[in-house]
């Protein structure tokens, strides 16, 4: 009778001991893979917020220039590529800062 107390008790406790390894492994993971990328998502939306006339940008699909306009309105920027050449794109695909050397416009 005993011996079937003291099993039960050790099962029971081996309930607690695998929800408390689930919220550690949660933990662990929301140190490591969440709150990075969280804050690197911050990041990317105060550059797109404080975008300027004359900064050099990388575009999403990996074109180099520079903001030669900012449309507050319609969420979108004039780039200027090349000599003469303005594309429109819109600011949300704007992910870096390009190096002067990198860029020709």
């Amino acid at each position: 009778m005993t011996m079937t107390i003291f099993l039960q008790a050790a099962a029971g406790g081996g309930n607690y001991s695998f929800l408390i390894m689930m919220v550690l492994i949660f933990a662990i993971m929301w140190f490591f893979m969440i709150r990075p990328q969280q804050k690197k998502q911050k990041e990317i939306q105060n550059f797109r917020n404080n975008i300027a006339i004359g900064t050099n940008v990388v575009t999403a699909g990996g074109i180099y220039g520079t903001v030669k306009k900012v449309d507050m309105e319609s969420n979108t920027l004039m780039v200027a590529i090349a000599n003469d050449i303005v594309i429109k794109v819109d600011r949300n695909s704007v992910f870096a800062t390009a190096s002067d050397n990198a860029t020709r416009a």
